[in-house]
């Protein structure tokens, strides 16, 4: 029998009397304390932020660092952060950021230019194989330093003076200071890292409690791996007296189930998300807990096309066209997602992407005949690989019993920790992976800029210079309506050859109390917590 919703004050009450529930009065004494407590799903791999390869490390790190700019907590439009001001030269390839006097790190040292500098040439760094390296691109001369065909002197980053910083960008970017904030971008501590290692050695052990030393509005206090991570408001944040939150405790949990136990029995504020079988209920029973708020994103299967029968691009559009995504979105997930027919979710700036994914299940059987596989003759077994979670495998099962019932192409299920399935990803040892991509600011390169051939995200062993010319034309191209249309020709290229397929489009359906303040519905997922803060319902 599924747990019903209504009794959460009755299992609250019952716990706190027979002292079986060790965490149930966290949210109470959070409340009065200033101390979240907040799920965050699996625990992370690394706190180091240019290791970061997940939209989730976003959620620890936005407390843990700041960078030059910050984000205002309803739109989150670019306000200042550690530079109190900046400017734009006219033909937008110039930002000068002045750093404010007061920013310092928790060590009581300042922040400075230089410290930016020194942690973009680390980001940057070949020797570091950070994934997410290709985000700096967009600097000057950046892209050659991390291919090791020039020094790092003909990067476009100068530092005037301690608290002067000029960015030269190899093309205008109006979205440039909105990526500011991601973890690619955010400061590191130079001398406390080199302490531990090398400044670009992998696996460097800086970034753990005792070790740490950061900038932003908390300070890193605890970490017991698979249970929670603990911070501390930091009493050198520039900021500090208007930070309200006393604590955050980030609770791990495997199991969506559990994390949704562990709200209902009191445990945390907020989860990361909720099981969609439960959702129905929370609308009826309890509606003032459910959160289905808007999120910029694509949950989507990565191919492996190297991999035999997956390297024809025949039979991996067979694969995607054969997907009923109204049927998941519908009857699997209901949560208000949106099925992707493409994988840049439509709108935009205006952008609107061919719809190419619809379910053609004919044109399916055609192109598998057409490849030499009717009815998945002769085709090998796939396995689609997902990480643990109750949600990801009730999707793998439902998209497993389409291809078999339609197509004729069998698939097998493997399940395995996030750990483990970044690992395949990154090494290639997968045929199908579940995935997700959450933009870092709102434009279609967000999305497209992942699938060039350069990109350190794409994981596919795809690549095509046709697509690869049109994203360089692309955000190069100042009128937007022209540059749109370069983005849209991409896009019908990287369908066509579906290295990916794009499932459906997010919403964040979670759950939270009402004594959470300040925790905006915003595109990108990103609430800054210095405006976050916990009161009367």
């Amino acid at each position: 029998m599924r747990a019903g919703i209504a009794p959460v004050a009755a299992l609250v009450a019952a716990c706190a009397v027979l002292g079986g529930c060790s965490r149930t009065s966290n949210v109470r004494s959070g409340d009065a304390n200033q101390v979240l407590h907040r799920g965050i799903g699996p625990d992370l791999a690394d706190l180091d932020p240019h290791m970061a390869t997940e939209t989730k490390y976003y959620t620890v790190l936005s407390a843990l660092l700041e960078g030059l700019v910050s984000e205002d907590p309803v739109d989150l439009h670019p306000v200042p952060g550690v530079a109190e001001r900046w400017e734009v030269s006219p033909d937008g390839l110039r930002y000068t950021f002045h750093l404010r006097a007061d920013a310092r790190w928790s060590n009581g040292e300042p922040v400075s230019a230089e410290d930016f500098i020194d942690s973009w040439r680390r980001m940057l760094t070949p020797s570091l194989a950070a994934t997410n390296a290709s985000q700096l691109y967009i600097i000057e001369g950046a892209e050659a330093f991390n291919r090791g065909d020039s020094d790092f002197s003909q990067v476009g980053l100068r530092a005037k003076d301690s608290r002067t910083l000029t960015v030269v960008l190899e093309h205008p970017a109006p979205w440039f200071l909105s990526l500011l904030g991601s973890p690619a971008w955010l400061p590191v501590h130079l001398p406390t890292v080199a302490r531990y290692g090398g400044v670009a050695q992998r696996g460097n052990g800086w970034a753990v409690p005792g070790r740490w030393v950061g900038n932003g509005p908390f300070d890193l206090d605890s970490w017991h791996r698979g249970q929670e991570i603990v911070v501390r408001r930091s009493a050198t944040y520039w900021d500090e007296a208007r930070v309200r939150l006393r604590e955050i405790h980030f609770h791990v949990y495997d199991s969506i189930d559990a994390e949704e136990r562990a709200f209902r029995a009191g445990q945390v504020h907020l989860t990361e998300t909720a099981p969609p079988d439960k959702i129905d209920s929370y609308r009826r029973e309890s509606p003032e807990l459910l959160r289905v708020d808007p999120l910029l994103g694509t949950y989507f299967i990565r191919i492996n096309v190297r991999r035999p029968g997956l390297n024809d691009a025949r039979i991996r559009r067979a694969l995607s066209l054969a997907v009923d995504r109204t049927a998941i979105v519908e009857h699997v997930l209901r949560g208000g997602q949106k099925a992707a027919l493409s994988f840049t979710p439509p709108g935009i700036g205006g952008y609107a992407p061919d719809l190419l994914q619809d379910r053609q299940v004919d044109e399916a059987r055609r192109l598998l005949a057409d490849s030499g596989h009717p009815g998945g003759a002769g085709l090998p077994a796939f396995e689609l690989l997902y990480n643990t979670s109750e949600s990801h495998r009730t999707l793998a099962e439902a998209v497993q019993e389409m291809w078999r019932r339609d197509l004729g192409i069998q698939v097998v299920l493997a399940n395995e920790d996030v750990k483990a399935t970044e690992g395949a990803r990154t090494t290639g040892k997968y045929d199908l992976l579940r995935s997700a991509w959450i933009a870092d600011y709102e434009d279609p390169s967000a999305f497209l800029d992942i699938w060039r051939s350069d990109s350190g995200n794409n994981f596919t062993g795809w690549s095509s210079s046709d697509y690869d010319s049109l994203l360089f034309a692309a955000a190069r191209t100042l009128d937007p309506a022209a540059r749109n249309q370069l983005y849209a020709r991409a896009e019908r290229i990287l369908m066509s050859e579906a290295p990916i397929i794009p499932l459906y489009h997010y919403t964040h359906v979670f759950l939270i109390r009402p004594s959470v303040h300040g925790w905006s519905p915003t595109l990108l997922d990103h609430h800054p917590y210095r405006a976050v803060w916990l009161g009367e319902h």
